[in-house]
């Protein structure tokens, strides 16, 4: 494996920061999430930091590559499309499944994989699917999770150190997600970087959370604290990694307080010099041994795609928690993953708020529609759905609200195959006016 490029430190990029990132003073390098770029039609500011030699890394969110379903080529196509588009030295994602396929589900979030030998020997062929169709390197992300799955058979670092040995594949380490499974499910970060092998780090996020009950939320909207920089320092302490990169999504800070958050990171980073590099094979050996034939786990696709439905059905569709999960904390990942669907759709669809009398009556009445009726197609698709919802109920009860209601769905529903929709659409009309 070849020893990956430098880095520096870096940020997320994000379009409500978009200004103050052009103007932080010794940034080396961004992060974009994939999905919300076009190739052909990138933001003014990211070509302009691109344009300054600004590197720039395409960070997907949706593969979805420990799921029980092999890759979607059209996912994957569009995100090696940003990966040239960008001049991109490498491409990320996560380990984690985010739908099923039977039912058709959507968790809209990064849901944990059982570290069990069948789910490790489908996310190394659906690693290998990815490796073969993206145009550059591809590296993986540990994520944050809220609760474990019964009957593991391995440890983080053992499954990800397979995983690397298998595939070749890079680790992208979250340290942040390092304490956030420590406090919820337990897990020491040191023995988890004791055990992978560093040799593989292609880089390090760095991001805040917050504490509440006793669950550790991975938020992306607060400060990074102090017990996550100890991580960071952990993790310097063994190798110097090749970028840093800080996280925000959300509650974005003022200017001045990003620019202390990656000060206080390149202090870490650049604290203490040189320390060992880990050892790395003779020229002309890789991480990765002989490739196994394709196709030689469906029957473990079989196996890990009837937990993975069963779990997530029981997340967002209500229905009963599969046995040996810890019941309060699925309730807890459930409420969560509810409060991110509103939450989006209310961004992508900002306009209900408004119709609906405001941020509190909008969220009671998405939360209310969410808790039997699981997404399936986007939140796009979700926002109509549930503006549908809402009328065939003869919602909202206000007749000029329903009526802007009406009008709002109207211009974006468009042609689509009829469902219920033939028996209501005549009377709208009617119930409208």
């Amino acid at each position: 494996m070849k020893p990956m490029a430098h880095l520096g430190v870096g940020i997320g990029w994000r379009p409500e920061i978009a200004d103050a990132v052009e103007r932080l003073d010794g940034l080396d390098w961004v992060e974009v999430v994939a999905e919300n770029i076009c190739p052909g039609h990138l933001p003014e500011a990211l070509r302009r930091l691109r344009e300054r030699g600004t590197r720039i890394v395409p960070h997907g969110v949706s593969l979805g590559l420990g799921g029980a379903d092999r890759p979607d080529p059209e996912k994957l196509a569009a995100l090696g499309e940003r990966a040239v588009a960008l001049g991109a030295p490498l491409v990320t994602e996560h380990i984690a499944f985010v739908r099923t396929s039977s039912p058709l589900l959507e968790a809209g979030h990064l849901l944990p994989v059982p570290r069990t030998r069948d789910a490790l020997d489908v996310l190394c062929e659906n690693v290998k699917i990815a490796q073969d169709a993206l145009p550059v390197p591809l590296a993986l992300e540990n994520i944050a999770a809220l609760f474990s799955w019964p009957g593991e058979e391995m440890t983080e670092g053992q499954f990800l150190t397979e995983l690397v040995e298998r595939t070749g594949v890079r680790l992208l380490i979250d340290v942040a997600n390092l304490h956030t499974n420590r406090v919820n499910r337990g897990e020491d970060p040191a023995a988890v970087l004791d055990a992978i092998p560093l040799e593989a780090l292609a880089y390090v996020h760095v991001a805040g959370g917050v504490e509440r009950g006793g669950v550790w939320h991975d938020t992306h909207a607060h400060p990074v604290p102090p017990v996550v920089l100890d991580l960071l320092a952990e993790l310097r302490s063994r190798v110097e990694p090749a970028g840093v990169l800080l996280e925000r999504d959300d509650d974005f800070p003022p200017e001045a307080q990003l620019a202390g958050e990656l000060a206080a990171i390149r202090e870490v980073v650049t604290a203490g010099g040189a320390v060992p590099q880990p050892a790395t094979p003779p020229p002309g050996t890789t991480l990765a041994p002989e490739r196994e034939p394709r196709g030689a786990c469906e029957a473990a696709r079989t196996r890990v795609a009837l937990g993975q439905a069963a779990l997530l059905s029981a997340l967002v569709a209500g229905t009963p928690v599969p046995e040996g999960f810890d019941r309060a904390r699925i309730r807890v990942q459930a409420r969560a993953l509810a409060a991110k669907r509103a939450d989006v759709v209310a961004k992508v669809a900002p306009e209900l708020s408004g119709i609906l009398g405001g941020r509190d009556p909008y969220r009671e009445a998405f939360l209310a529609y969410a808790k039997h009726r699981p997404m399936t197609a986007g939140y796009r698709r979700d926002a109509l759905d549930f503006a549908e919802h809402l009328l065939i109920q003869d919602l909202p009860a206000d007749p000029a609200a329903r009526r802007r209601l009406t009008a709002w769905w109207r211009e974006r529903a468009g042609a689509r195959p009829p469902r219920r929709i033939v028996r209501w659409a005549r009377t709208l009309v009617g119930r409208a006016a």
